[in-house]
């Protein structure tokens, strides 16, 4: 088992909602002084940070996206979601989950990611 690991839809049609899935195996998202991050690439392009929930469960969203966008977290699963509603072509790309060290405010842990694609 990798240490985060992305899960969901690898197909989601233009105005629905996609919802992915981060397991964490490589420690508890409640320990202190993390960020769970959602990041994506999509292709020929930089990539992009969305969203992070911190430790206490407190979250911010990148701008550009908040009023599409929400981060949650199931403590007991050990699990980061990402939904994204209203989804289009432009949204096709490689969804990434990370961590990072509030303290550092660096990543130091990435997911394998997951390709998502938005087509009819």
């Amino acid at each position: 088992q990798v240490p985060l690991q992305e899960s969901g839809p690898g197909l989601v049609k233009p105005s629905q909602t996609l919802s992915l899935t981060c397991t964490v195996s490589g420690g508890s998202i409640t320990a202190g002084y993390r960020g769970w991050s959602w990041v994506r690439r999509p292709p020929g392009r930089e990539l992009e940070w969305m969203g992070v929930i911190a430790y206490d469960g407190s979250t911010y969203i990148s701008p550009s996206l908040k009023s599409r966008t929400s981060i949650s977290r199931d403590t007991t699963k050990n699990q980061i979601s990402l939904q994204l509603r209203s989804v289009t072509p432009e949204d096709t790309a490689v969804y990434y989950c990370t961590r990072s060290s509030i303290a550092t405010n660096r990543y130091d842990d990435w997911g394998q990611g997951t390709q998502v694609t938005v087509s009819s």
